[in-house]
């Protein structure tokens, strides 16, 4: 858990995390506890399956230490209104930013991107 509690984390960062890329270490010492959108999680494992890894394995690895937060109704609202305003970033990355906007907290991403967005929205870009 990040030190002002937890923190949202998009797929791309847990991506950087599996694979030891730049910025690996900050979303280690955030995991445990890390909030996830179900919709991110099955990016993750998606992404895994196509490199030829095993999803199920990876399941099992990160399950236990993060919160999966499904992907609700009240998700898929919030994640649309932010459309407009984010028309450069695809749905999974609007169900992740929607995640910690409901929450309050802080998302970690490694999606360069996202550094463009306002400020307001309280994410750390990995890289």
């Amino acid at each position: 858990m990040g030190e002002d509690g937890p923190v949202v984390l998009d797929a791309s960062a847990v991506l950087a995390y599996l694979q030891a890329e730049t910025g690996w270490e900050r979303v280690e010492t955030v995991l445990v506890g890390a909030l996830m959108s179900t919709v991110n999680f099955s990016e993750v494992l998606a992404k895994v399956a196509e490199r030829g890894g095993q999803p199920a394995a990876v399941d099992q690895q990160l399950r236990p230490q993060l919160e999966l937060v499904p992907f609700s109704a009240e998700h898929a609202l919030a994640a649309a209104a932010l459309r407009p305003l984010t028309r450069h970033l695809g749905l999974g990355d609007r169900a992740c930013l929607a995640l910690g906007l409901e929450r309050g907290v802080n998302v970690l991403t490694a999606d360069r991107a996202w550094a463009r967005l306002d400020s307001s929205y309280r994410v750390e870009v990995l890289r």
